[in-house]
């Protein structure tokens, strides 16, 4: 993932977490405060754990299966 959807995607879960919590910007409350209470972990390492399982599962693959060569064609 580029570093620009990172951000954009960081800077959106901010504004859900603040709004389901209830909290304006202006109470200046830290973000790691508001994921504690909500007992959530950060989108953006979902993200990246889940794309490095994923690659795991293709990797384990056989060798003639169509998605692994896809991956191997492509890089």
């Amino acid at each position: 993932m580029k570093r620009e959807n990172e951000l954009a995607l960081f800077r959106s879960e901010r504004r859900m977490i603040r709004w389901m919590c209830g909290v304006k910007v202006r109470a200046k409350l830290p973000c790691v405060e508001l994921w504690q209470r909500l007992e959530i972990e950060d989108i953006v390492k979902v993200v990246q754990r889940n794309r490095l399982w994923w690659y795991g599962h293709v990797l384990r693959e056989d060798n003639d299966d169509s998605v692994k060569k896809m991956c191997y064609f492509a890089g």
